[in-house]
């Protein structure tokens, strides 16, 4: 009997412990890795364990005028404004990580492989956009908007 309230203290306790840990979901400020410079914010979002992320404000654009759009992007995303964009898609937690998932660089038009991992308890957003392989790509830091 004391073995089962011990495992059943364990895991009751492991269980809050995963529902504490902090989420990615929320809002963040996106960080040019190459200028430092802030040029969006992304709302990211959980559904049925998949994280997704849309532009809901652009910050910094080289483009003129109010309303800018993905002029590099292919397909239905090509000239698509960028306010609304679902840029991230397909992300699920894998440990202290997010992976599997994809990221479009809206500045190239490209699609990344991403995985994203918090820092700094919370308050920012590890953010690695590869191709083939984790090691031979790119890491943005974001920053949590309150």
């Amino acid at each position: 009997m004391r073995r089962f309230a011990l495992f059943l203290l364990l895991t009751v306790g492991a269980a809050v412990m995963v529902a504490q840990s902090p989420s990615p979901v929320g809002r963040w400020k996106t960080i040019d890795d190459a200028t430092g410079h802030a040029k969006a914010i992304v709302v990211l979002s959980e559904q049925d364990g998949v994280l997704s992320g849309s532009i809901e404000q652009v910050l910094e654009t080289e483009q003129p005028g109010p309303n800018p759009v993905c002029l590099k992007c292919e397909g239905a995303l090509q000239n698509h404004p960028l306010v609304g964009l679902r840029m991230l898609w397909e992300m699920r937690r894998s440990g202290n990580e997010w992976t599997g998932g994809q990221i479009l660089d809206p500045k190239s038009g490209k699609v990344y492989r991403c995985t994203i991992a918090l820092a700094d308890g919370g308050k920012n957003l590890k953010v690695r956009g590869f191709i083939g392989i984790a090691m031979l790509g790119r890491t943005q830091l974001w920053q949590r908007v309150n």
